[in-house]
């Protein structure tokens, strides 16, 4: 009887570790091609600062080395030509993208309904992290969280994304805003 149910449990398990690739099958290889897919994003975002104040505006990419986050009035923010070096997301506008080397994965897991990968400079991993989120079928970026050395979050949520789209070199330039 013990080896009926230890067979019949085994089964079970068979059963249901068939049914897991299609949960568990976005890695590190699906993130790369997913952002090396994307020349072009448009996307409205909202951050949350580390004293809670939640500031809106609109995320312009162009890959390779493009990054602008426009705020929504009354902010008269605008950063628009993102430095060279390492930021928290720069690694995003490189082209190609690559989660090894310079960055190293340290953790890829599923949160609340997302996939989360957290990850730091292969260097310098005390310098801080960024914790990427994506929703899977279809994998899409949705934010992510930069934690500074000093323990520090901002967090930002992204919505309404396009891709694949013309995107003004004015947008990018110094003059543009900072």
């Amino acid at each position: 009887m013990r080896t009926l149910f230890a067979v019949l449990l085994s089964a079970v398990a068979l059963l249901f570790a068939a049914a897991l690739p299609a949960q568990a099958q976005v890695g590190v290889p699906e993130i790369e091609k997913y952002f090396n897919a994307i020349r072009t994003l448009k996307a409205r975002f909202v951050q949350t600062n580390p004293n809670g104040s939640i500031i809106q505006g609109t995320l312009y990419v162009r890959r390779p080395g493009r990054m602008r986050f426009e705020y929504d009035p009354p902010s008269q923010l605008k950063i628009g030509q993102w430095p060279v070096g390492w930021t928290a997301v720069s690694f995003l506008v490189k082209d190609p993208m690559s989660l090894s080397g310079d960055l190293r994965v340290e953790k890829l897991e599923r949160v609340n309904g997302l996939i989360e990968a957290t990850m730091s400079q292969t260097k310098k991993p005390k310098d801080g992290k960024v914790i990427v989120r994506f929703s899977e079928n279809p994998l899409t970026w949705r934010g992510w969280t930069i934690i500074d050395s000093r323990g520090q979050q901002v967090s930002v949520a992204l919505t309404d994304m396009q891709t694949g789209m013309q995107l003004a070199d004015s947008l990018f330039s110094n003059e543009s805003g900072r």
